[in-house]
């Protein structure tokens, strides 16, 4: 008995250039409308760790005051959070575990002595595009 040998096709695997060319169009225009919504979200992330990071160091700038009795100077500034920089005998630090943050533009925080409005102090910085975060604001 003879058997007849048919010549099998191997089957085809994988995708055609129309098919590929569907999926980066679909990617392209899911990246067109996400990413603007997104860019716009980690602004206003960046401005609430300003207003977070300001907040700390109110606290901490109490903590220190209720340690000394005073406020760093504003030679030492909020280095004095840090280490004991104007070797104060009540000093009780480092009031930040973790060194003094950077503002989320990469800047560091400023420290002025006397404050705006009658403070005894104020922690500000500015985001890139000129606006002011500072302690005392009501945001």
């Amino acid at each position: 008995m003879k058997t007849l040998s048919r010549s099998r096709r191997p089957a085809a695997h994988g995708f055609t250039l129309i098919e590929l060319l569907v999926v980066i169009i679909i990617l392209a225009i899911l990246a067109a409308v996400v990413i603007p919504k997104v860019i716009g979200h980690v602004e206003d992330a960046r401005e609430a760790k300003a207003i977070a990071d300001i907040s700390t160091l109110d606290s901490t700038l109490d903590t220190y005051k209720l340690d000394t009795g005073n406020y760093p100077s504003p030679n030492v500034g909020l280095q004095a959070l840090v280490s004991n920089a104007e070797n104060s005998p009540k000093w009780n630090g480092p009031y930040l575990k973790n060194g003094l943050p950077m503002d989320p533009w990469g800047k560091p925080y400023q420290y002025k002595v006397p404050g705006d409005n009658g403070q005894d102090y104020t922690v500000f910085t500015t985001s890139t595009d000129g606006k002011m975060f500072a302690s005392g604001q009501q945001q």
